[in-house]
């Protein structure tokens, strides 16, 4: 960095000022390695220095798995404090990432919306109330909420209900498409709403998600007598008046519910909603100024090996949310489970405590990536990319592996700008939380104008 920066000064000197005439170039002198030290602190000086100690670590890592029979050329790592790569293995090599997939997702959509954007989903009404009923369509128009669940259907019936409304004599009417606990198909997301809606259509696990919520949360009873219907957002009924807007959770905890469990149908969500898998492999590239032959996506989850990532690309990505997420006093822990809190795909693990990480497994790739706190060098971001037979074992030496560098560095509680402010389950990020429910307008009953 600084031998880069004197070096640029010594062409300028070289052709910006000097006559036509070539003269013999004089040596430029190197001011002493004190001065350098005085330029920097020394703790930027410290996280960049080389470490042949750490790169005799993974150099182990690696023997150990050659021993066990796993192809080294197959194994791809770049572990990085500051600006320096310290330890590296096929940095550059595009191979298998499984779900670290999703962190190309969540920079490409913290990218594409603000951290606290939320997703609207309108609910209304043709025809005419009367006395708690509508004499026509319940209609919705959903715009994209990838985690519209249960819990989010449960709350806004109530909120209908609270407005005076309890039958519906036409259909369900959905607008364009709508996806419901995970499910892509519209039809089959509108029997799941009218299921939710209705707690004569309960099922046992809409009983026990509904003991999951707040015990003060009312079991709605909304009845639509007709079917469902699907039809295009273009042909939207101009008699529609429209009751509620349903907000989604802001952006950053749904991509930490999507991250935490590794959830493939909310990334995927996520990615058609951005632009599709080549709209997401541009977004990271241009962010991270990674060339494009170094990520290489068919999707937004991460399902195929065909979906690509370098160590450098998987780091690079991981860097470019931090720095997207750092001036709103967010950070990598805000999208990503952090062990010793978050279970989902990191229970059963034995990992530095407070780490920020992404797993991703197929049949025959295991791959780890995030940050971990230390002592000396602050904090260390890498990528872990495995292919092979035995997972379990791969999943072992990962997290060895991490530990032995943790030790070798230091433990440490992570610095205060690391430290996450997303709790998913925790107020305000609930589930079904009623709030989220802005009434457009009051229900008008034709009876009680």
């Amino acid at each position: 960095m600084l031998h880069q920066a004197l070096i640029a000064l010594s062409l300028l000197s070289l052709f910006g000022t000097q006559p036509k005439t070539v003269t013999a170039l004089q040596p430029m002198p190197w001011p002493a390695m004190e001065t350098i030290v005085g330029w920097e602190s020394p703790w930027v000086l410290q996280m960049n220095a080389p470490d042949p100690q750490a790169k005799e670590i993974v150099r182990s890592y690696l023997t150990n798995l050659a021993d066990s029979g796993f192809a080294v050329e197959e194994q791809g790592i770049w572990v990085q404090t500051g600006s320096t790569a310290i330890a590296v293995h096929q940095p550059y090599r595009p191979s298998s990432a499984a779900s670290l997939t999703k962190m190309a997702t969540t920079l490409a959509a913290l990218e594409t919306w603000p951290v606290n954007h939320r997703f609207e989903t309108r609910i209304g009404h043709t025809g005419m109330i009367e006395n708690g009923v509508i004499n026509g369509d319940l209609v919705i128009q959903w715009a994209g909420d990838p985690y519209f669940v249960w819990e989010e259907a449960i709350s806004l019936a109530n909120t209908l209900n609270q407005q005076g409304i309890q039958q519906v004599t036409g259909n369900l009417v959905i607008l364009g498409e709508f996806a419901m606990n995970f499910e892509p198909d519209s039809y089959r997301s509108g029997e799941l709403f009218m299921q939710a809606v209705d707690v004569n259509r309960w099922s046992d696990e809409v009983y026990y998600v509904h003991s999951t919520m707040p015990p003060d949360t009312p079991a709605p009873s909304l009845a639509i007598a007709g079917e469902i219907i699907v039809q295009p957002l273009a042909t939207n009924p101009l008699s529609t008046q429209w009751l509620v807007r349903h907000q989604s959770l802001p952006l950053v905890p749904l991509l930490k519910a999507m991250n935490i469990y590794s959830n493939n149908a909310m990334a995927e969500q996520f990615a058609r909603a951005v632009g599709g898998a080549n709209t997401v492999a541009a977004k990271a590239a241009e962010k991270t100024g990674v060339p494009m032959s170094e990520i290489r996506l068919i999707n937004g989850s991460g399902l195929g090996v065909e979906n690509r990532l370098s160590p450098r690309a998987v780091v690079a990505i991981l860097l470019g949310i931090q720095r997207q997420l750092r001036p709103h006093k967010l950070s990598i822990s805000d999208v990503m489970p952090v062990f010793g809190q978050d279970e989902g795909t990191l229970i059963f693990r034995e990992l530095p405590d407070q780490a920020a990480l992404k797993t991703g497994t197929l049949n025959t790739v295991s791959s780890l990536a995030g940050y971990f706190p230390t002592r000396d060098r602050g904090p260390v971001w890498f990528s872990i990319q495995n292919w092979g037979g035995d997972l379990e074992l791969l999943r072992a030496q990962q997290d060895a592996l991490l530990l032995t560098l943790q030790q070798h560095w230091g433990t440490a509680p992570p610095p205060e700008t690391f430290t996450p402010k997303v709790f998913m389950g925790q107020a305000p990020y609930v589930l079904g939380d009623p709030g989220r429910n802005l009434v457009i307008a009051p229900a008008v009953s034709a009876s009680n104008p």
